[in-house]
C-alpha cells in the first residue's frame, strides 16, 4: 500500500519515510502538495500524510482540493500548535485526522492503518452505490414509486390502495423491483434504498 507524505523539510521528509517504510509501507515522497498533485492520478495512495503548513499549497488547501476531485484517498495532517484550529477546520471538512508535533511514532503509524481501512470501506461503499445507481435508473417510474413505499414498510394491499392498482400487480411490481435491484430480502431493499436516498440527500 502506498503512502503519500507530502512536506517541505527535506530532513522530516527523509526521517518519516524511512519510518513508515519499516513498518511495511511503501513510501513516495512529495516536496509540495503542487507536486503530489501532479502525480495524482497515475497511482492513488491508499492514505496521504501531509504537513499542514507549506509553502505553495497548505495542508489545509490540499485537503479541499482533494475533495473538489472527489478523491477517495484520506488524508492526515500534520500539525504545529499555532495549527490547531486550522486542523480542526480540516477535518470538519472531511480530513481523516491531525496529529501534533512532536509526534508519536505509533500515533502516525495507527492513524494511518485506520485511515487505510476507512479509505477502503468507503471506495466500497462507493462502488456498491454506483451499481445500485445504475440498477434503479433502469426501473420504470411505477417500479420506482413501489419500491420507495415498500421501503417505506407499506404493505402490498396498502400500496394498491394508494396507487389504484390491484395487490396482485403490486406484487408482480415488486418482485421485479426485488430482482432488478439484486435484493436478497426485504431488509435489503430498505438498505439499498436508503443509501441512495442518502446519496441524494
Amino acid at each position: 500500500m502506498m503512502i503519500a507524505l507530502i512536506e517541505d523539510d527535506e530532513a522530516i521528509l527523509q526521517s518519516l519515510g524511512m519510518l513508515l517504510e519499516r513498518q511495511g509501507f511503501s513510501v513516495r515522497g512529495y516536496s509540495s502538495a503542487e507536486r503530489f498533485l501532479e502525480e495524482l492520478g497515475t497511482e492513488m495512495p491508499a492514505c496521504v500524510v501531509s504537513d499542514i503548513r507549506m509553502p505553495g499549497l497548505s495542508g489545509l488547501e490540499l485537503q479541499q482540493e482533494l475533495s473538489r476531485r472527489d478523491a477517495t484517498v484520506p488524508i492526515i495532517l500534520i500539525t504545529g500548535h499555532g495549527d490547531i484550529a486550522m486542523a480542526v477546520k480540516a477535518v470538519k471538512d472531511g480530513a481523516f485526522d491531525f496529529i501534533e508535533k512532536p509526534f508519536d511514532d505509533a500515533r502516525l503509524v495507527d492513524s494511518i492503518r485506520a485511515a487505510i481501512e476507512a479509505g477502503a470501506r468507503q471506495r466500497l461503499r462507493q462502488t456498491e452505490i454506483a451499481d445500485l445507481t445504475a440498477r434503479a435508473s433502469e426501473l420504470s417510474p411505477r417500479q420506482r414509486e413501489v419500491m420507495r413505499l415498500v421501503a417505506q414498510g407499506l404493505s402490498s394491499k396498502e400500496i394498491a390502495l394508494k396507487l389504484d392498482i390491484s395487490p396482485r400487480t403490486v406484487e408482480n411490481y415488486r418482485a421485479w423491483v426485488m430482482d432488478k435491484m439484486a435484493a436478497g430480502n426485504l431488509a435489503d431493499l430498505v438498505r439499498k434504498v436508503v443509501m441512495l436516498q442518502d446519496k441524494d440527500s
